[in-house]
C-alpha cells in the first residue's frame, strides 16, 4: 500500500459522522451545544431560550430559530475529539421540519437518540427511530434531563425496549436523580463519575472519578441511600441486563445507553469519550455502478441539503455535500452526475453557524459545503470517473397546501427568486396549475409550521410579503401509467390537477375516502407518495 493510499484509509477511519434525533425539547440542541464545548469547538454554551444578554445556540444561526427557540434547519458542524475527526448533523426535533431530517439522515452513519427521563419515548422519536432502522443506521442512546425527578431508569428501559423493538444495553447508571443527580457510573470500566454544577451549564462541569469497590469514603460521599441504590441496580443489571455485542449495534440490533443531563453538562464528557469509540467510521455506500468503498481511490459525494441566504449580506446558496468515498482537494474537478459536466470544484466551506473557513482538503466521511450558483440539486451525486448515482433522497408528498398571493406587484423579481431558491432547499414545494401561471403559484408542505417560516423568511431575506389562500386538499399524488387524462381529474370538484416544478403531473385529492376511489377506479394508474428528485417519479 503506498503512502497516499495508507493515509487515505487513515483520514477515513478516524472520521465519525452522525446525527441527533429527539422528539421536539427533548434537549437536542443543547446537547449539540455541550458536544461542540467539550469538543473544543466552542468556549463558552448557549442556551436554547436565552435570556436578555444571553448567548444563543451556535446551531440555532437563523434568526427565525433564535425568536422562537426551536431548531427549524439541519445545521452542519465539524469538531475534533482526541483523534477523531466528528461530523455533527443538529437535525430538527419539530415534527413539520421532518423531510430536513430524513434527507439528513440519509448522510449519517450513526445517531444518538435522546430521550427525556420525564417522558420517555415520544411520537417524533418513534417516526426517526424507524428511519434509521429503514436505513441500517446504528443508534446509541441518551436518557437527558436527569437533573429533574423523571422516570426510574428500569421503566425507560422497557419502554425503549418495547415501543421501539430494541435491546437496551446500558454503558453507564445514573447516581441519583432530580438535585440528588450526583454522577453516572460506568460498566464497562467499572468507574464512577461525579460532578460539580457549572457556571449554568456554560462552562465544562468539573468531574471527579472514584472506584466503587475498596473506597471507604464513597457512602458519605454518595450518601446511604444513593450507594446502596446504585448497587442494587447493578446487581439486577448483571441478572437480567442485555449484553452488549458490537456486531449486533452496527446492525441495529441493540442500542447503547447513556445518562446524564446536557443542561449541566453532567455525563456528557464520559458519553462522549465512549461514543467516539462506538460510532462506525465511514461505510461502503450503494450506487448505481455498485458498492463504493470509502477508502476507494476515486471521489464521490451527494447533496443531502441546500440552504440560501446564510450570510443575508452576501445572499448565497450552499451545497453541502456528504462525501462518501476518497479525497477532496479545493480546485479539484468532479462530474455532475445529473447533467454530464465536469464542474470546478474551488468554493469550498466549513461551516460553524455563521461561520466560515476555507476548505483545502477532506475526505470520505466529511460533509463540506460549496457555493452554489443554482446548478446543483438535492440528492445530486459528484464523482470523479465515469457518472454514477447514489440511492437518491425522496420527496415526499406535501400534507398542507396553500394559493401564494403576492402583496406588491413590483417585487415579482425577489419573490420568484426566494421561491426558487426556498423550493430547493426542500422546505417547501412548489406547484403549479397547468397552464404554467407563475403569478399565484400552490404552496405544499409537510406541517403548517413550515407556513409561517417560508412566509417569515421571504420578509426578513428578500424583502417580500405574501399572503396564503388555504386550499381544501389532504393529499398529493405524482401519477405514472398510460390513458392518464388531466382533464378527468380537473373536472370533479374534490380533486385538481397541478405540475410540480419540474413538470411532472400531480392530482391533488380532498380526503382519503376520494384517493381511495381514484386508485380503485383508474387501476392501470400508479399514484405515488414519493419521488426521486430530478428524476422519474417511482413506486412506494
Amino acid at each position: 500500500m503506498n503512502d497516499e493510499k495508507q493515509r487515505l484509509s487513515a483520514e477515513v477511519a478516524r472520521r465519525r459522522t452522525f446525527a441527533i434525533i429527539s422528539h421536539p425539547d427533548a434537549g437536542k440542541t443543547t446537547l449539540t451545544e455541550k458536544l461542540l464545548l467539550y469538543g473544543g469547538a466552542i468556549h463558552l454554551a448557549g442556551a436554547v431560550r436565552q435570556g436578555h444578554g444571553g448567548r444563543a445556540t451556535t446551531s440555532d444561526w437563523m434568526a427565525v430559530e433564535r425568536e422562537r427557540g426551536i431548531s427549524i434547519s439541519t445545521s452542519v458542524m465539524q469538531f475534533q475529539y482526541g483523534d477523531r475527526h466528528l461530523n455533527l448533523l443538529d437535525t430538527p426535533g419539530h415534527n413539520d421540519f421532518s423531510e430536513d431530517t430524513y434527507r439528513t439522515l440519509a448522510a449519517a452513519d450513526a445517531a444518538v437518540m435522546l430521550i427525556d427521563s420525564v417522558k420517555g419515548v415520544e411520537p417524533q422519536t418513534i417516526k426517526l427511530f424507524e428511519v434509521c432502522r429503514l436505513r441500517g443506521i446504528p443508534i446509541v442512546t441518551f436518557v437527558n434531563k436527569l437533573d429533574r425527578q423523571g422516570r426510574p431508569p428500569l421503566d425507560l428501559l422497557d419502554e425503549i425496549e418495547s415501543v421501539l423493538g430494541i435491546p437496551c444495553s446500558p454503558v453507564h447508571w445514573p447516581i441519583g436523580a432530580g438535585s440528588g443527580f450526583l454522577g453516572v457510573y460506568d460498566r464497562w470500566s467499572r468507574q464512577i463519575f461525579r460532578f460539580e454544577r457549572a457556571e449554568a451549564g456554560a462552562r465544562r462541569a468539573p468531574m471527579t472519578v472514584a472506584s466503587l469497590e475498596g473506597d471507604p469514603t464513597l457512602v458519605a460521599a454518595l450518601g446511604s441511600h444513593a450507594h446502596a441504590q446504585l448497587v442494587e441496580d447493578l446487581e439486577l443489571l448483571e441478572v437480567a441486563g442485555n449484553p452488549f455485542d458490537r456486531e449486533r449495534f452496527l446492525a441495529g440490533g441493540v442500542t447503547p445507553v447513556f445518562f446524564g443531563s446536557a443542561m449541566n453538562n453532567f455525563g456528557v464528557e464520559p458519553f462522549l469519550e465512549r461514543f467516539v469509540e462506538l460510532a462506525p467510521s465511514p461505510r461502503p455506500r450503494a450506487g448505481t455502478a455498485g458498492v463504493v468503498a470509502p477508502d476507494g481511490d476515486g471521489f464521490s459525494a451527494f447533496v443531502f441539503k441546500i440552504q440560501a441566504n446564510m450570510d443575508p449580506q452576501h445572499r448565497d446558496r450552499i451545497a453541502f455535500l456528504r462525501i462518501c468515498s476518497g479525497r477532496f482537494v479545493r480546485g479539484m474537478e468532479a462530474r455532475h452526475a445529473r447533467t454530464g459536466k465536469l464542474l470546478t470544484l474551488n468554493k469550498s466551506l466549513q461551516v460553524l453557524a455563521q461561520e466560515r473557513t476555507q476548505v483545502e482538503e477532506a475526505f470520505a466521511g466529511d460533509v463540506i459545503g460549496l457555493w452554489d450558483p443554482g446548478i446543483l440539486r438535492l440528492g445530486d451525486t459528484l464523482c470523479t470517473g465515469p457518472a454514477f448515482d447514489f440511492e437518491g433522497i425522496p420527496r415526499f408528498s406535501p400534507e398542507h397546501f396553500v394559493r401564494v398571493r403576492l402583496a406588491d406587484p413590483l417585487k415579482r423579481k425577489q419573490y420568484r427568486k426566494g421561491m426558487e431558491q426556498l423550493a430547493d432547499e426542500g422546505a417547501v414545494q412548489l406547484f403549479y396549475d397547468r397552464k404554467r401561471s407563475e403569478v399565484d403559484p400552490i404552496l405544499g408542505v409537510v406541517g403548517v409550521l413550515q407556513l409561517e417560516v417560508f412566509q417569515h423568511r421571504l420578509r426578513a431575506e428578500y424583502g417580500v410579503d405574501v399572503s396564503f389562500d388555504r386550499l381544501p386538499y389532504q393529499h398529493a399524488r405524482w401519477v405514472e401509467g398510460e390513458g392518464f387524462s388531466p382533464a378527468t381529474f380537473a373536472r370533479s370538484a374534490s380533486t385538481a390537477c397541478i405540475e410540480d416544478i419540474e413538470g411532472r403531473p400531480v392530482v391533488l385529492f380532498e380526503t382519503d375516502w376520494v384517493l381511495h376511489r381514484a386508485t380503485t377506479e383508474n387501476p392501470g394508474l400508479r399514484f405515488l407518495s414519493a419521488v426521486q428528485p430530478g428524476r422519474s417519479p417511482r413506486g412506494r
